[in-house]
């Protein structure tokens, strides 16, 4: 589904990303780990082209997203995204929030996307705050109409990006369950994440990254457990 082929990125002299080849077959949950700095969150915005790749090619369902002919608003309705930092917008409300992309790419009526809406709203415990505006939730619940609003979109490929950084420890669980549910839907996703029990639980396979290269791949207990290289032994202890 996915077939990355000697990923390269660099930021002036800066060599992010050296030679990622990789590929992630349906329904996999990727989950991607490695100190701050390793090149996590730049790999996955290349996924879909919120960074431009420096070299190498990247194919999803045999499209080479990289290719500057690509469709970058069809690509970004098969691949959504989940940031740190929500990016709600603040002059709407929750439900128009996730009602406006649908509308406005896919071509969905007022009615119907109201009513997707309010079905990923319920799916993610927040049906009550569909008038709420973003000011007034919690860090949680912002994440939580996040993840509604990407899957509004009806993506294929699901990206998290430290989904659970910016929130309070009591925060974490609530999203955490959600990724969970979409999961369980059989949801191709590719998630970094810190949270190493939710990695363990969740995750088909995990990526560990070190100085822009994969160093380990395999189930996410087997890594955890059973690193192969000095850097991962030490980063788990």
């Amino acid at each position: 589904m996915i077939r990355i082929k000697n990923l390269r990125k660099t930021f002036a002299k800066n060599v992010v990303l050296r030679g990622i080849n990789l590929q992630i077959n349906r329904g996999e949950v990727i989950v991607v780990v490695g100190s701050s700095g390793s090149g996590k969150s730049t790999f996955l915005r290349c996924l879909n082209v919120l960074e431009t790749p420096t070299s190498g090619q990247i194919m999803i369902d045999g499209v080479d997203i990289t290719s500057p002919r690509v469709d970058l608003n069809r690509l970004r309705q098969k691949v959504g995204m989940v940031f740190q930092s929500f990016n709600l917008f603040p002059h709407l409300s929750v439900l128009d929030n996730i009602k406006l992309a649908p509308k406005k790419l896919r071509g969905l009526s007022d009615r119907a996307a109201t009513q997707l809406a309010k079905k990923l709203l319920t799916d993610v415990g927040l049906r009550d705050k569909a008038a709420a505006f973003p000011t007034s939730l919690s860090g949680g619940q912002k994440q939580r109409v996040a993840i509604a609003r990407a899957l509004a979109m009806q993506p294929e490929i699901m990206l998290f990006d430290e989904p659970t950084s910016a929130l309070d420890p009591e925060m974490i669980g609530e999203v955490l369950d959600v990724i969970r549910q979409v999961a369980a839907q059989g949801m191709t996703m590719v998630v970094v994440t810190h949270e190493m029990k939710f990695a363990r639980e969740v995750g088909t396979r995990m990526i560990f990254l070190d100085k822009g290269q994969i160093i380990e791949d395999g189930p996410p207990a087997e890594v955890m457990d059973h690193p192969q290289t000095a850097r991962a032994k030490k980063f788990f202890g």
